[in-house]
């Protein structure tokens, strides 16, 4: 569980908040500044007056989505308003860039007056590709809704309506296949008749469960005929005449049930009197209406999906609206229609039953997922599902008509494969693989720095390791009070308190007694922080050490050199940072060991990078940098270079890898194919081998500080047991990051 103070430190240190505005063409010349405002800014407003549809072509609006709540119904929390909701609408604008790179702002309504919302969304339609409302109360979710589809020309989607509606029937379509039951013949049970159970009813509808077979229970119990109430025009959809008054009567025979409404109303014996094969989707959060074991010890058949992600089959609301946006906004959507809605749990119930990456099933600690009772719908991590669902859902805006600007599919899914990128989700995929085997023990010798007590925090409730820091048990606790840090079931070791101090000293006189070492100076140096862990690594007591923090970087790696053997054939350790730009993840090596690698130590160098690369499941291409482009530039530095590309090439002949060449040429496919076609590399380069270190370690500190690059690292390579020496500038969150990136590492 995270802390209070956690959700608000990272709401609110460096800019407040979670999203900004940023430019996507340069403004740094006088030019620059003339063609993106005046004079030059004229044509295109020119061009969009005369042909209105030119506003995609010239303008944001067609990546743009509003986010708009008056605040009335946020989470759990109910109507906290419109400032109080306003975390929730950047948040979800983060899932939107996140999954889809859609941009979002969020607009916070001051009015609980469902005209007024209408009025001012109306009033926005020139500037905005899509709206998606958000946190709204029923019944007037509904009218504003409607209404809005009516009289609006871009797409309007209520997500808390529609969302659970979309990812609960692709897993209803899935498991009606397991239990080979026809939908039209199924009697399904909904608890809760607000906003997502009206939505899931209708769209269940749409597919095939016949109005008669459905019973609807709000807080009063089942919505039937003679029971007193006045029902609004949305519940009254699905009043019907029958005896059951209760849950428990209308979950009788029933096939399906259905809950959005609060945790712990089914029983089991509620379960237990369910049809064969009965199908449970428990869907109330934080807690859903009966737990997963408690189902399952009903019923050794039932077929369950919650919206929690300790469960079999999440069904969590990212799967839907980030890509149905995605899909409705790329045609120009006037609108996401029953069709489309359809079409995306139709993606998503087909995408469930293809082969899985093993990328996948590992980011979520599974050997393998295959399509059955506790696989029915994909995982959000899926990288595959912004093809499949985006896709599915152009498509069907094209055939119903709603789509202005139609686009070849093929060519439209192989763009959308390219925009998912690694890049946004390369962390992602390590930290969950980090989860698989939460049992790895992390070292960190400086105990004593704030900044490794809070990143040891998170890993312990993050659940991916179990941490332990070095150091005097009350150093440690003072650092800890002093910045409020709960370590409350940190371990702790103080090495020169260790009765295991004697034994690493042994083992370490016994590497280096030939060296110079003698018994006394080893078990002197085992009262150091950094030699201690080390030796815990030696030892097999821990699984990774991550140190340097506070320290400079020879300080870290020369105890690291002298402890942990290389791996096998590896003749030199070397240094990689991988550098996050705009979805794209860029290798760099070596960027902090080795002053002036040889030509074979290059060649080593870019093996290495290459391993790291695929541990991030990234298909390496190797650039091989120099100032020269293949022989252009004759001088010892680029033969250096064209000799450990030959030697990489012989060593190494299934990489793809090209040098010597200079660096913007490895990042110009268009280029290397015009004036080099003879290159293996036809692609952009992902892994860039530098030719020194001076070349390495400034590339990548610009990269960062000039180019807005995020960097992961430094990953040191070459080493047979995981160690990483973290850079001093490093905040929490890259600590963590790190630790996650070593725990991967120790499991292979």
């Amino acid at each position: 569980m995270i802390t209070k103070q956690q959700a608000l430190d990272y709401h609110s240190k460096g800019r407040c908040g979670k999203i900004e505005v940023t430019a996507t063409k340069p403004c740094r010349t006088q030019l620059d500044l003339s063609l993106a405002y005046t004079p030059g800014v004229a044509e295109p407003c020119l061009e969009i007056h005369k042909n209105p549809a030119d506003v995609y072509k010239y303008t944001a609006k067609g990546n743009l989505v509003a986010v708009v709540t008056n605040g009335t119904a946020v989470l759990g929390l109910g109507n906290i308003g419109p400032m109080a909701g306003k975390p929730v609408m950047e948040g979800k604008g983060v899932l939107f860039k996140r999954f889809a790179d859609v941009d979002v702002f969020d607009i916070e309504l001051k009015t609980e007056d469902a005209d007024e919302i209408i009025k001012t969304c109306q009033l926005l339609e020139p500037t905005f590709g899509g709206i998606n409302l958000e946190d709204i109360k029923a019944p007037e979710c509904f009218y504003i809704e409607e209404t809005l589809k009516e009289t609006m020309n871009i797409p309007v989607f209520h997500d808390d309506q529609h969302g659970t509606a979309i990812i609960s029937a692709a897993a209803l379509i899935n498991a009606l296949e397991i239990v080979k039951k026809d939908i039209d013949k199924i009697r399904v049970v909904f608890s809760g008749a607000g906003a997502a159970g009206i939505a899931c009813a209708k769209l269940y509808c749409s597919l095939g469960v016949k109005h008669e077979n459905l019973l609807m229970v709000d807080s009063k119990g089942v919505m039937y005929e003679g029971r007193g109430d006045t029902f609004n025009k949305y519940k009254a959809e699905f009043v019907r005449k029958t005896d059951c008054h209760t849950l428990a009567d209308a979950m009788k025979d029933a096939d399906v049930f259905v809950g959005v409404s609060i945790k712990d109303l089914v029983t089991q014996d509620m379960v237990k009197s369910m049809a064969k094969d009965p199908i449970i989707f428990a869907m109330a959060n934080p807690d859903p209406e009966i737990t997963y074991p408690d189902a399952i010890a009903a019923r050794k058949d039932v077929i369950m999906a919650t919206g929690r992600s300790d469960y079999p089959n999440q069904v969590n609301n990212v799967l839907g609206f980030p890509f149905i946006f995605r899909g409705a906004l790329d045609v120009a959507a006037t609108a996401i229609n029953e069709e489309m809605k359809i079409a995306a749990a139709h993606a998503l119930a087909d995408l469930a039953k293809q082969d899985v990456p093993v990328s996948v099933a590992e980011a979520y600690g599974e050997e393998s997922f295959r399509f059955g009772r506790e696989y029915l719908i994909p995982k959000p991590f899926d990288h595959r599902i912004l093809v499949w669902e985006s896709a599915a859902v152009a498509k069907a805006a094209m055939e119903t008509g709603v789509a202005q600007n139609p686009v070849d599919i093929e060519e439209y899914k192989a763009q959308l494969a390219e925009r998912a990128g690694h890049g946004r989700k390369i962390m992602s995929v390590i930290n969950e693989k980090a989860k698989a085997q939460p049992a790895k023990r992390i070292v960190f010798p400086e105990g004593h720095s704030s900044r490794i007590l809070q990143a040891a925090r998170i890993i312990q409730e993050e659940g991916f390791g179990t941490p332990i820091v070095l150091g005097h048990p009350e150093d440690i606790k003072r650092v800890a009070e002093e910045h409020e840090i709960n370590i409350n079931g940190l371990e702790i070791i103080d090495p020169i308190a260790s009765q295991k101090r004697p034994e690493y000293a042994q083992r370490y006189f016994e590497k280096r007694c030939r060296r110079g070492m003698t018994y006394d100076r080893a078990l002197w140096l085992m009262r150091d922080r950094t030699y201690f862990g080390l030796m815990m690594l030696e030892m097999g007591d821990c699984d990774t050490v991550l140190s340097g923090v506070l320290s400079d970087y020879p300080t870290t790696i020369r105890p690291a050199l002298e402890i942990i053997d290389l791996a096998e054939g590896v003749t030199r350790v070397s240094g990689m940072f991988v550098m996050l730009q705009k979805g794209n993840a860029f290798m760099f090596a070596d960027t902090t060991v080795n002053i002036n690698p040889s030509a074979e130590e290059l060649a080593e160098i870019a093996v290495c990078a290459a391993k790291v690369a695929k541990r991030f499941d990234i298909e390496p291409r190797i650039a091989m940098l120099s100032f020269s482009n293949f022989g252009s530039a004759r001088a010892p530095e680029s033969d250096k270079v064209a000799k450990a590309t030959a030697i990489l090439k012989e060593k190494a002949p299934e990489l793809i890898v090209e040098g010597e060449m200079q660096a913007d040429t490895a990042l110009m496919p268009d280029l290397i194919k015009k004036h080099y076609p003879f290159s293996q590399l036809q692609e952009q380069a992902n892994i860039f081998i530098f030719p020194d270190l001076n070349s390495g370690n400034i590339a990548y500190k610009l990269a960062q500080r000039m180019g807005g690059a995020d960097a992961i690292g430094p990953i040191l390579m070459g080493l047979s047991k995981p160690v990483h020496v973290l850079h001093r500038t490093l905040d929490v969150n890259e600590i963590v990051d790190m630790a996650a990136l070593a725990v991967v590492e120790s499991q292979k």
